[in-house]
């Protein structure tokens, strides 16, 4: 059994306790079931953002622990302050370190789109994503059957929430572009290896409608490398470890994309 069967088979467990712990009723009491979600398409395409999706977890399989101790409220409002298009917040408490109230926290001090990253196999854990605060989920077209991909993105939308649909090879991306999803992401690690290159990302690009948002998921460590992948259509950039190996994600964060900036702006002139 690899990590990500391991995670799917864990989180079965999880579902079905938290479905227990907290039904659905009590769920939808929740204040966030009123309100309106922010398009985190909408953001990523704004030309005054930079189109970075940044991420906060505290673990990872692959790393171990990365930044335990890290203030999800500091982290959060920096990380939209240094200029990031959206949050990405890992809620799995198990593999991660994440949980519901970090996404919560976050939404508490801001107003940008929030992706609730997280291993989603049951409708509940849409349900309790709105009822958190998030604008997005998560879909991974490796541990989904096509049907649940398109009955879970339409479920997502009777609430608001966008789609960003997960794929590491062309034939998750061939079978999976009818599901309804919002926006595409590549992840360029490798779920079942973990390894990582966004050589994924290039490859697969001619392979997504241009009408489709793409996203351009891990292993993006360097300013160089954005660029690369904006020349392949790519408008969003979801960036975790990058950050989080740092004591100060928000300033590692900032110093990024000023250094973006700075590029962009020099390769325009």
């Amino acid at each position: 059994m690899n990590i990500l069967d391991k995670i799917i088979d864990y989180k079965r467990k999880e579902v079905a306790e938290r479905k227990e712990l907290y039904p659905i009723k009590l769920l939808e009491q929740s204040i966030f079931f009123e309100s309106q979600p922010v398009s985190l398409r909408k953001y990523i395409q704004r030309e005054d953002k930079s189109g970075i999706i940044a991420e906060i977890k505290r673990k990872s399989p692959s790393k171990g622990v990365i930044n335990p101790y890290i203030s999800i409220e500091r982290t959060s409002i920096g990380y939209m302050q240094a200029g990031a298009s959206a949050l990405s917040v890992l809620t799995d408490r198990n593999f991660f370190g994440g949980t519901n109230d970090d996404l919560t926290i976050a939404r508490k001090f801001n107003f940008c789109p929030i992706l609730r990253k997280d291993f989603t196999i049951d409708e509940y854990q849409i349900v309790e994503a709105k009822s958190i605060g998030a604008d997005a989920i998560l879909l991974i077209a490796s541990v989904l059957k096509p049907a649940e991909l398109i009955s879970m993105s339409s479920f997502a939308h009777t609430f608001g929430l966008e789609v960003l649909l997960e794929v590491h090879n062309e034939e998750e991306l061939k079978w999976s572009l009818d599901a309804g999803a919002d926006l595409i992401g590549v992840n360029n690690r490798d779920l079942k290896t973990f390894e990582l290159s966004i050589e994924v990302s290039k490859r697969l690009a001619h392979l997504i409608p241009s009408s489709m948002v793409k996203v351009s998921e891990s292993g993006i460590e360097s300013v160089e490398s954005i660029l690369e992948l904006k020349k392949f259509g790519y408008e969003g950039f979801l960036m975790g470890q990058n950050f989080m190996q740092h004591s100060r994600p928000e300033v590692a964060c900032k110093e990024f994309i000023d250094d973006l900036k700075l590029a962009t702006e020099s390769k325009v002139a």
